[in-house]
């Protein structure tokens, strides 16, 4: 097989091994989709006709012309190329597509055994401090809201601070550590071809049920080596499972960048935020109940919360609530996080 390849600005596409690269990162890229732009590449600056993609990509298969134009535009996105003012693929009304960017040959030297995973290592530590970091910051904004209200006054206006400070550090480096394990593994995921939806499911699930029974562990086991009283209980690998699944999902929904995949990331979570009360599981406003039953002398109380929602302390309303509210408020961080906009406007890519 030929160990040729084609280079185009910062990409090069590797015909032997079947992959886009931007430097040393691999472009993900579904295979028809790929198909496509080798076609167009390999007309040379020639006119593509819609009919031609038909036979040639979809190989008789019925497919509408939003087929191409959904391929067209993904490949697009994935060149940072426009529509409007194109680098790399013009379009020809009517008649098809021509990929008008200059073309050089490139020469793909043989990968030595670990080059695969040492060239992906850059891309899972970024992955996986990213969702760490949209896990913190929704981890801060949820304590931030449960620390407000919750908080008494108990020694004056510097006891409720100190103790929304406590609430506040508890639920970001909970969240920050639940992040940390579901990018993780979504991250993990991206080792497989072909990578389909339901690998960055398992990944984030896998991900997020090892943090979840390791925290839920730690934090059992030093309120009773503390405290000598065991508490619980507390988010844990069920709930680690089923965020993380959603959050795997999500995260794939919107890297293969289907329409509207961005707001379905926080349905996702609020959706395993449901499925974590009606499997009698805990989150953070649950957990927090929980340290308030367990300690009924502690300053910190979630009556007002309840009472927003006619019941007395956390009720099976304000559970729903407060659970698809963090499921939806994480998974939505997170995912953000991990898929940043992929081109920032420059005056590269105004159009």
């Amino acid at each position: 097989m030929s160990n040729t390849a084609r280079q185009f600005g910062l990409f090069r596409l590797d015909l032997a091994n079947r992959r886009l690269l931007r430097g040393d990162e691999v472009v993900d890229l579904p295979a028809r989709y790929l198909d496509v732009l080798i076609l167009l590449v390999s007309a040379e600056g020639d006119l593509v006709t819609k009919d031609r993609f038909m036979d040639e990509v979809w190989r008789g298969v019925p497919v509408t012309d939003e087929a191409l134009t959904q391929a067209v535009r993904t490949l697009r996105k994935a060149l940072g190329d426009s529509a409007g003012a194109p680098r790399f693929i013009e379009t020809v009304p009517k008649y098809g597509y021509r990929f008008i960017a200059p073309i050089s040959s490139a020469v793909n030297s043989p990968e030595k055994p670990g080059q695969p995973i040492a060239r992906c290592r850059p891309a899972f530590i970024r992955e996986t401090a990213a969702g760490m970091t949209g896990a913190l910051l929704a981890g801060g904004l949820v304590g931030l809201l449960y620390g407000s209200v919750g908080a008494a006054q108990p020694t004056g206006s510097g006891g409720a601070v100190s103790l929304l400070l406590v609430i506040v550090l508890v639920s970001t480096l909970s969240a920050g550590a639940a992040g940390a394990g579901i990018a993780a593994g979504i991250a993990l995921s991206r080792f497989i071809r072909p990578l389909h939806w339901y690998w960055t499911m398992i990944g984030g699930a896998l991900g997020g049920v090892t943090l979840g029974a390791l925290a839920n562990m730690i934090g059992k086991d030093a309120f009773r080596l503390l405290l000598g009283q065991t508490v619980g209980p507390f988010t844990g690998a069920m709930e680690g499972l089923v965020v993380g699944a959603a959050a795997g999902l999500a995260s794939f929904l919107v890297q293969r960048q289907i329409k509207h995949s961005l707001g379905l990331a926080p349905l996702l979570g609020a959706g395993a935020g449901l499925i974590v009360v009606m499997l009698d599981g805990q989150l953070m406003a649950g957990s927090l109940q929980t340290l308030v039953t367990a300690f009924p002398s502690s300053q910190f109380r979630l009556d007002k919360l309840g009472r927003a929602f006619g019941e007395q302390g956390i009720g099976s309303i304000a559970r729903v609530a407060t659970a698809t509210f963090e499921g939806a408020v994480f998974a939505l961080a997170l995912v953000r996080a991990m898929h940043p906009p992929r081109h920032p406007v420059t005056s590269e890519h105004l159009h």
